[in-house]
């Protein structure tokens, strides 16, 4: 379908969404609207939704996520009710007095876990969620740590899953270095702009050089008037449930809580970065620590564990619509339409600077990274060799782009991730990153058109 009409579900998505601050009806509206146009009458129309849906869940990667979903929040839920992330923020606490030391502890441990954006998103979420809290840290701050240095970190180093699927990209098209497309990439890496950037912002806006900016600048005034650390009308959901009670003191055993996190983190690195082995290696190790210890009863264990799958419910259902969604653009024609638009800027030095723009802009409003990365590095790697631009440096321009739309996407996995991981909704999320990624994205396609006419 080529025609500005595929633009209309997207663009649906995004006005619903910051209407009515509901991601779940957002995407369901959206999902309706791209079935109307496709389906060609209302009597087809909702065979056409429900097949969306059904191809949804018949998906294969929605499915690993479900499971990665669902075993996370039993391992969530099971670190939670034992008291060991209690036990772990009275003695974190210790180190990280100061709403500084926590924002820079979250920012340096989103660095170390740079495996994987999931794994990361999760774990560093999960992790100082509490010890934030206990600072007063607004949660839309920290959400913007931990996202903003998930993907980004991920591009910038060789042991991390996007480096592994990237740089088969580059092997796929032809472009190695010493025999691998590995070794293309780790070339592409110094020219990974927004990734640089993106890390680079947000430890300057931790040190207070770039200033609070649109909703974290409102959301920390209104905690240091009031001590409401969450987003304006947002009730937390720990709070009505009341599942969270203290359970340890000064004399807390940190053990309980990073033994199972550490687990997790090296089981998924000796799996050649299996995040879904990795969970569950956490997750037994949680369940065999805590009934060694004695720390909670078996049965407990076992409501523990229903209850954190039925806690991601909401995740599960986004991802569900996310997918179909995604499906819905590729029938649209959506990728296509906008490559075409585009092509006649893709001119010699001006290749990486457009090729990044598009990308990121389409991973922005469709919530597809590695699979538009599919799409149009085949495109853009031959044009510049054509063009006798740097095959590299386009490269890392369209995988630039991916890592923007993951920052970004308001229904991209990696924003769905982190935002339940620090307890807050993917649209606050999406709103208090925008600001700075726009910073880092701008300054990035400046330097793609340096080097793009340097190279």
């Amino acid at each position: 379908m080529d025609s500005p009409i595929t633009l209309i579900p997207v663009l649906c998505i995004l006005i619903v969404a910051i209407a009515t601050k509901r991601a779940l009806f957002a995407m369901f509206c959206g999902l309706c609207v791209a079935a109307l146009i496709l389906c060609g009458g209302i009597t087809a129309f909702p065979e056409q939704v429900f097949g969306y849906l059904y191809g949804s869940v018949s998906n294969e990667t929605l499915q690993w996520l479900v499971f990665v979903i669902a075993l996370f929040g039993i391992l969530i839920m099971l670190l939670q009710r034992s008291g060991a992330v209690l036990e772990f923020g009275y003695w974190a606490a210790r180190l990280l007095k100061t709403k500084r030391r926590v924002m820079l502890g979250t920012f340096v441990l989103g660095i170390i876990v740079f495996i994987d954006d999931y794994l990361n998103n999760l774990a560093v979420g999960t992790t100082m969620k509490g010890i934030s809290d206990a600072q007063k840290v607004p949660r839309t701050q920290l959400a913007y740590i931990v996202n903003s240095v998930a993907a980004p970190v991920c591009i910038l180093l060789p042991m991390s899953s996007w480096a592994a699927y990237f740089g088969g990209l580059f092997e796929e098209n032809g472009i190695v270095v010493n025999g691998s497309g590995l070794g293309a990439y780790i070339q592409s890496i110094p020219f990974m702009f927004y990734g640089w950037l993106a890390v680079i912002v947000v430890f300057l806006q931790v040190l207070g050089i770039i200033p609070k900016i649109g909703p974290i600048r409102r959301d920390w005034k209104r905690a240091e008037a009031t001590g409401d650390i969450f987003p304006e009308g947002m009730v937390p959901a720990e709070i009505e449930s009341g599942s969270e009670k203290p359970a340890g003191d000064g004399n807390a055993n940190p053990v309980y809580f990073l033994l199972p996190i550490i687990v997790m983190i090296v089981v998924t690195l000796i799996t050649e970065i299996d995040v879904l082995l990795g969970v569950s290696g956490g997750v037994v190790c949680a369940f065999v620590l805590f009934l060694a210890t004695r720390k909670i009863p078996f049965k407990q264990l076992l409501e523990a564990s229903f209850d954190g799958i039925i806690s991601m419910g909401f995740v599960l259902v986004l991802s569900v619509l996310a997918f179909a969604v995604q499906s819905a653009n590729i029938d649209l024609g959506l990728a296509e339409y906008v490559i075409k638009t585009v092509e006649p800027l893709m001119d010699g030095a001006l290749l990486p600077a457009v090729a990044f723009v598009v990308c990121a802009a389409y991973g922005y409003v469709t919530g597809s990274f590695w699979d538009m990365a599919v799409i149009v590095a085949p495109i853009v790697i031959p044009l510049s060799i054509a063009m006798d631009v740097s095959p590299i440096l386009t490269g890392a321009a369209v995988f630039s782009g991916a890592a923007f739309g993951s920052n970004t996407c308001l229904y991209g996995d990696g924003v769905i991730l982190c935002a339940q991981a620090c307890g807050i909704k993917p649209l606050d999320l999406m709103l208090a990153t925008l600001p700075y990624a726009l910073i880092s994205g701008g300054i990035s396609t400046v330097l793609f058109l340096i080097a793009g006419f340097a190279m």
